[in-house]
């Protein structure tokens, strides 16, 4: 736990050194990410508001995901946590996005979706976006703990290469 506070951290200080803030949508991570970041002490400098959509409703209702989108691709999906993405930056180009959504199990898992595949996605405004996918091992807690660790590491990484561009 201690190494999630340190990147954490770090990524604070990457956000106030690039004048951003991180805005997230989570899903299978229940708001874990955003209670890393809280943990650290002046986060409010850097952390805007995280918004966790469990549900199909909440992705919709909240963060404007389509009906269509995740009808065709399911909640587990590139193109969910995309859209998830976008609907928590709201256009607001000084705003890092991480969106998280996967299957944490123990159940809920298909041969094409297995248990421990979760789907990230990292916005900065309007000028870049990426995802990827992973799928972790281990219990619950486990595949919930790799995803928190998974989605700061990218954020930092990406916003290391953005600071370069």
């Amino acid at each position: 736990m201690r190494r999630l506070a340190l990147r954490a951290k770090l990524l604070g200080q990457q956000l106030v050194e690039q004048q951003l803030k991180l805005v997230l949508a989570e899903s299978c991570t229940g708001g874990w990410v955003a209670k890393v970041c809280t943990d650290v002490p002046g986060s409010s400098r850097w952390l805007e508001y995280g918004i966790v959509s469990y549900s199909n409703s909440a992705k919709r209702q909240l963060l404007g995901v389509s009906a269509d989108t995740l009808r065709k691709n399911g909640a587990v999906s590139q193109e969910v946590a995309f859209e998830m993405a976008q609907g928590v930056v709201a256009g607001d180009p000084g705003r890092l996005a991480i969106a998280v959504t996967g299957i944490a199990g123990p159940d809920g898992g298909s041969d094409e979706k297995p248990v421990g595949l979760v789907w990230f996605a990292w916005l900065l405004g309007n000028r870049w976006s990426e995802s990827e996918s992973a799928i972790f091992e281990g219990s619950r807690e486990a595949v919930r703990e790799q995803s928190v660790e998974f989605a700061i590491e990218g954020a930092l990484t990406r916003l290391s290469a953005s600071a370069i561009r």
